[in-house]
């Protein structure tokens, strides 16, 4: 599984960050930006549910199989067809398969671990996830940088395609077909609304704040490189942008670990706090920032963003009933990002009416989501480690 995420996710990063920039060099505006990253956002939540459903139905051997091969047809998409309709069209299909295949991966990992281990579980998960993450953007800018921002764009998603067959070669090799697909479920209605009737008081919490941080995320986040490499008194490269995502995953990399140990002993709702505050500190402090040095300082604090991400899911993973969990695990984030798939609209028609607009309204949507947790939310008791 954490070869399939390094490979794919590599192949896709070297390319997604810069989308915004392809889609003005072929002629689009800041409404297709607005509108890439609103569908984006609303098709991976219709995709949660249905991996999730499929991860417990097919087997998470199967279900990543599928999940694949639809992210290969996307990259596809954008080498083969130069225009920007046709990479919103390519983008809707690779860019879903994180939500369309986290469910399966979460599900993977709970099955596999003890409890007292499943925080640690989703760490390495998500620290062999923020890998390509801070390689992808590098080699990206590489890329743009020697061969042009469409050229290069276009490259960097053909070599994805290898990356993405090479991982699911792999895959089909390491993983064993009965993970996943308890008989129960092989004829189970794919209906959502009774298991939304089953989710815990405790579960909707945490999913109210996590909307409201996700509007202070998503507001500006297509926009962050237009604001780097654009907006500023000082613009950086693609090379530069590039060197600052690096920044952002190697924050987070760090800090990953030292809280996981912590979190799946004292508890996890301490370090969630935590991690909704960096979300709300990034645009506010992104706004002061008008050249390379203090970008670095501003994407330090987004990597921060990270320090309880893993915590949070495996909080999730906690509340779900063990029999649905990789459905209930969907369900969760289908209801999350089709309400926040507006956010990015909404920050397109803020960013037009001036960047500092859509940070400052990012920023509010923030405040809002940490307030609501810290009084609302609710933890699950930490489980201790088996006596030596």
């Amino acid at each position: 599984m954490l070869l399939l995420v390094m490979l794919v996710g590599l192949g896709e990063r070297m390319g997604e960050r810069f989308l915004p920039i392809y889609l003005i060099a072929l002629g689009g505006g800041a409404l297709s930006i607005g509108v890439l990253q609103a569908l984006t956002n609303l098709l991976n939540a219709l995709y949660s549910y249905p991996g999730g459903y499929l991860a417990d139905r097919l087997g998470v051997k199967r279900a990543l199989f599928l999940f694949n091969l639809i992210a290969v047809a996307g990259f596809a998409i954008v080498v083969l067809i130069p225009a920007w309709p046709a990479v919103i069209v390519g983008s809707l299909l690779f860019l879903a398969w994180s939500a369309v295949s986290l469910p399966a991966m979460m599900s993977l990992i709970a099955t596999s671990l003890p409890g007292n281990k499943r925080t640690m579980g989703v760490t390495l998960h998500s620290l062999v996830r923020r890998m390509p993450m801070a390689l992808g953007p590098v080699i990206g800018g590489l890329l743009i940088a020697h061969w042009g921002e469409q050229s290069g764009i276009r490259l960097a998603f053909l070599i994805a395609i290898g990356a993405t067959l090479l991982g699911l070669a792999i895959q089909q090799r390491l993983i064993s077909t009965s993970v996943g697909a308890p008989a129960s479920l092989r004829h189970s209605a794919i209906n959502p609304l009774p298991l939304l009737r089953r989710m815990s008081p405790t579960l909707r919490s945490l999913l109210i704040s996590d909307v409201l941080i996700r509007f202070c995320e998503q507001i500006p986040y297509a926009f962050v490189v237009i604001w780097c490499m654009h907006s500023i008194d000082q613009p950086v490269s693609a090379l530069e942008f590039g060197i600052l995502t690096a920044v952002e995953m190697g924050t987070a990399v760090l800090v990953y670990l030292p809280v996981a140990h912590f979190a799946d002993r004292l508890g996890k709702r301490p370090f969630v706090i935590v991690t909704f505050i960096f979300f709300t500190l990034f645009p506010a402090v992104l706004l002061l920032c008008h050249s390379f040095w203090p970008l670095v300082g501003a994407f330090v604090v987004r990597g921060l963003k990270e320090f309880g991400d893993p915590t949070r899911k495996a909080l999730i993973l906690d509340l779900c009933p063990p029999e649905q969990r990789a459905t209930m695990f969907g369900l969760y984030y289908l209801v999350r990002d089709t309400i926040v798939s507006f956010a990015a609209l909404l920050g397109a028609f803020l960013w037009m009416d001036a960047p500092a607009t859509n940070l400052l309204a990012a920023t509010a949507f923030g405040v809002a989501g940490t307030i609501w947790f810290a009084l609302r939310g609710r933890d699950v008791p930490a489980v201790q480690p088996p006596p030596a």
